[in-house]
């Protein structure tokens, strides 16, 4: 057979096949002996049958699928993070739906600017889109890779430059392609546990690989994981809590005492519960004829993820306990009087007894409701306040359940023309659903009927990519290779869908118009399901050849039109250099496109978020929409109006690669500009908005009854935005440069009687806002700041005879924490591993991530909302972490 196995490389990409890639910039150490290096053939990035990375013009850090064995973390995500200085991942502890799916980015660029592949195929996005993203990730919608297995990895290769004029859209920051193992016999299966030094965050997890033969010209290789993870708490106690306790509120003092993170009664901040987390993968292929092959690969995967929010006080949560000034002693409203808790009126206002406005906060120094009236209020069948029922506050819990499923096939092979014509046609369906719950929550306007737990609804996202790619080479007298020649075409299809939640989770109750909030308090229902999509055609060519035995060049076209946002065409150029056999430099120039999901352009979502130590509930608006426009017209008063298209980019990289006798360096500076970023605008007054529109009202929900009733609006467009205290939606809104240097050497050497590799990696990133548009100042400083300028390692494996060790160095450089507003140092973290082959094929290993217990500088606003350190920490916040685990491998 002629080149059409897996492990030939000869499999061409899913949408455009890269005319450039690298020397390899991560050559990890591995263990058994197995490193990467710069001969390491790669198909992320080139066309070129048995491409090595030192022969392309752009950078690849190429890593070992045993790399990831050598980390505490299961997740893929985690171990992308410490194998690669450019990526950045962190714990999502209270982050609405970011806590099921991570946001992660590539440079400091968003997930959308950033094309994962699996197996050389485009990868589906994420079911979730990331409302809160911690400045960067707002808004984005990307792909979640923890749905991929790691013991399922071949290796993973990761292109660090432009690459849309090959790929399509999202390759802005880079490309990260997942290979999976293509063994037709052999296998491993092992067993992991750890915890944290604290004693929570227990997980362990269990996971199998097993080649076997497919016929005598095929293989099928099957992987799966299992395991759980425990939450973790990292908590201060809260100041309001507190005082509370202290003015004899003692219900209270469940949210003092933190006893684990499962304790409903506890606010927290840790990372969340990951429970039944089943990750699947299989991959095959078999020979046809000597010049064909089937094959056929796919993922599965599910997990339930909870995690927390904050935490309601019983004195000044809005819509649920806050309530009017009042007199002091009767309880009457009282624009002069004191502040007091929310009283509602069951049989209606107006209508048989009445009810005080509001119970006085007049007791316990302003902290605790007047007992005569409270007494008053609870004798009173038809008044109710929920500081009788849940006088302590409350903390609501927050998850999903998430679903991700993926099937790619096609054939590939040559056919006899000329030099021979590769072609690979192929096929790629893939979805990620989640299903949202919450907990230990409330639906304030359906009064003492509300229930305690909802369902509020899901979310799916599904893609469908066909594609037709082919490949020849053409003969060129005078140049020292044939010129290589890819063309091709592809389609592609993505649908969102919005599932509606349970009918309490939107309801608007008896008492929404009495100032309690409808919907389930903290993440409000989906009223209504949708279903929205969007579909695009695209072409492409790439050219690239040795014109000397020192010289390569390439270049690349592509055109793409989108149904939604209209057409676009990108280019690449790309040239590699030898100065001498151990010099090389190289560069590319290319433009690229990132355009709005279908997610992006339809949803609507309301949260809640902690702004200047208030809780408020922020929403998000499709401008599509009667509320979306009605924003728009607001906006535009101002402004320019709003509107939603493509990113444009443009990227520059330049750099070396050299050997210095036996030490491995690569050099890359990179520069890429991106113009009218898709993401989540300023957060604007709603209440403005609608006055805007005419509304005479004082209150959300009676501006949108006024409008409603003169004909403005229909009062059903807005269900669940009458709480609604700011909103925001989708747009081209800013543009921003980002720069930066990577840095990667690589030592192999022998010591003490064993084999050694050192490996350093560093990274240096800055990002400019040039434009503001539509952002807020918090978001330009968070894109600017919020990312350490630096981050490294060093890596140092040495293996002999049964034993081998591992010993690696993080370094994470000072950044802002803009949540908290306040300057955070540099951070150093020490990981070990130590394994010893006990018997033939059975190896156990003892190891730690952070093994000396570092932690980032506490948050000096710990009181305000419990958090002790900070969320967005880039080397996170749990602490050291021990792990044990057993491989056989046969």
């Amino acid at each position: 057979m002629k080149n059409i196995t897996l492990k030939s490389q000869l499999a061409i990409s899913a949408s455009a096949l890269l005319i450039a890639t690298s020397f390899s910039t991560a050559s990890f150490a591995q263990s058994s002996g197995e490193t990467a290096s710069a001969d390491e053939i790669i198909t992320t990035g080139t066309r070129r049958k048995a491409r090595s990375a030192a022969d392309t013009p752009a950078p690849v850090d190429v890593i070992s699928g045993l790399e990831f064995t050598q980390n505490a973390a299961n997740d893929v995500q985690d171990l992308l993070r410490t194998a690669v200085p450019s990526y950045n991942v962190n714990t999502q502890p209270i982050s609405d739906a970011a806590s099921i799916v991570r946001p992660a980015n590539l440079r400091g660029l968003s997930p959308d600017n950033t094309l994962v592949l699996l197996n050389g195929k485009r990868r589906h996005r994420g079911a979730v889109i990331s409302f809160l993203g911690g400045g960067i990730a707002d808004g984005a919608q990307g792909v979640d890779v923890s749905a991929i297995p790691s013991i399922a990895l071949k290796q993973v290769e990761i292109l660090r430059d432009g690459a849309s004029s090959q790929y399509g859209s999202d390759a802005i920051a880079g490309v990260i392609n997942f290979k999976l193992k293509d063994a037709a016999e052999g296998g491993s299966f092992e067993v992991k546990y750890g915890s944290t030094y604290e004693g929570d965050g227990d997980n362990y997890s269990i996971a199998g690989n097993v080649g076997l033969p497919l016929g005598d010209r095929g293989f099928v290789n099957i992987s799966g994981e299992y395991g759980d993870t425990d939450g973790t708490s990292r908590t201060a106690p809260r100041t309001d809590v507190t005082n509370l306790i202290a003015a004899g509120n003692t219900a209270a003092a469940d949210f003092l005492t933190i006893n684990s993170y499962t304790d409903e009664a506890s606010q927290y901040w840790g990372q969340p519960d990951v429970e039944d987390d089943l990750k699947l993968s299989i991959n095959s292929a078999v020979e046809l004829s000597d010049n064909a092959e089937l094959y056929a690969f796919g993922t599965y995967a599910e997990r339930t993820t909870t995690g927390g929010f904050f935490y309601r006080n019983p004195t000044n949560r809005g819509g649920v306990y806050a309530g009017p000034t009042v007199d002091p002693v009767t309880g009457a409203a009282d624009p002069n009087g004191v502040p007091s808790v929310l009283v509602g009126d069951l049989d209606g206002l107006g209508v048989g007894g009445a009810c005080p406005a509001g119970i006085p906060l007049t007791a316990g120094g302003g902290l605790i409701p007047d007992p005569t009236v409270l007494a008053a209020v609870t004798a009173d069948g038809n008044c109710f306040s929920f500081v009788e029922t849940i006088p302590g506050g409350f903390v609501p819990r927050f998850g999903g359940d998430l679903r991700d499923v993926a099937i790619n096939g096609g054939i590939r092979g040559d056919i006899d023309v000329g030099n021979g014509l590769s072609y690979d046609l192929s096929a790629t369906h893939g979805k990620s659903k989640v299903d949202f719950f919450i907990k230990n929550t409330l639906n304030a306007s359906l009064g003492p009927n509300s229930p305690r737990d909802f369902v509020p609804g899901g979310q799916e996202q599904i893609e469908t990519v066909v594609n037709a790619d082919f490949g020849y080479e053409i003969p060129v007298n005078g140049w020292a290779s044939d010129l290589g020649v890819a063309f091709g075409a592809e389609y592609r299809k993505e649908t969102f869908d919005l599932f509606a939640g349970d009918p309490n989770s939107f309801a608007l109750g008896p008492l929404a118009d009495q100032g309690f909030s409808s919907s389930s308090n903290g993440f409000g229902g989906f009223p209504n399901s949708s279903s929205n999509s969007q579909d695009s055609y695209a072409g492409y060519l790439d050219l690239e050849a040795d014109l000397t035995d020192a010289f390569t060049l390439g270049a690349a076209l592509r055109y793409e039109d989108y149904s939604t946002f209209g057409d676009t065409l990108d280019y690449k150029i790309a040239a590699l250099y030898k100065l001498t056999d151990n010099f090389r430099i190289r560069g590319t120039w290319s433009t690229g496109f990132h355009a709005p999901t279908g997610g992006q352009a339809n949803i609507t979502n309301v949260t809640t978020q902690n702004v200047n130590g208030v809780l408020v509930d922020q929403g998000t608006l499709p401008l599509n929409t009667a509320a979306g426009q009605l924003a728009a017209d607001f906006v535009e008063s101002t402004g320019d109006r709003p509107t939603l298209g493509a990113e444009d980019a443009r990227n520059f990289s330049f750099g070396f690669a050299a050997n210095t006798g036996r030490m491995e360096w690569t050099v890359d500076y990179f520069n890429i500009k991106v113009d009218d970023r898709v993401a989540l605008g300023a957060d604007i007054d709603f209440l403005a908005a609608l006055q805007f529109a005419g509304a005479t009202a004082t209150t959300i929900g009676g501006a949108l009854t006024e409008l409603d009733a003169n004909g403005t609006i229909n009062r059903q467009d807005f269900l669940g935005l009458d709480d609604l205290a700011q909103f925001r939606f989708f747009s081209n809104s800013f543009d921003t440069k980002t720069q930066g240097i990577d840095v990667v050497g690589r030592l192999p050497f022998e010591f003490a009687g064993g084999n050694s590799n050192f490996i350093l990696a560093a990274n240096w990133t800055e990002t400019e806002v040039t434009r503001q548009g539509t952002i807020s100042a918090s978001r330009v400083e968070s894109l600017e700041d919020l990312l350490p300028n630096v981050k490294g390692s060093a890596t140092f494996t040495h293996e002999k005879g049964m034993w081998r060790g591992l010993l690696r160095g993080n370094y994470y450089g000072p950044w802002r924490d803009t949540g908290n507003g306040f300057d955070a140092g540099a951070q150093f973290i020490v990981d070990a591993e130590i394994g010893a082959e006990v018997m033939d094929g059975v190896e156990i290993m003892v190891g730690a991530n952070n093994l000396l217990d570092s932690y980032p500088d506490e948050n000096p606003g710990q009181g305000g909302s419990g958090q002790l350190y900070p969320e967005a920490a880039p080397a996170g916040f749990n602490g050291g972490q021990y792990y044990i685990k057993a491989r056989y491998t046969f």
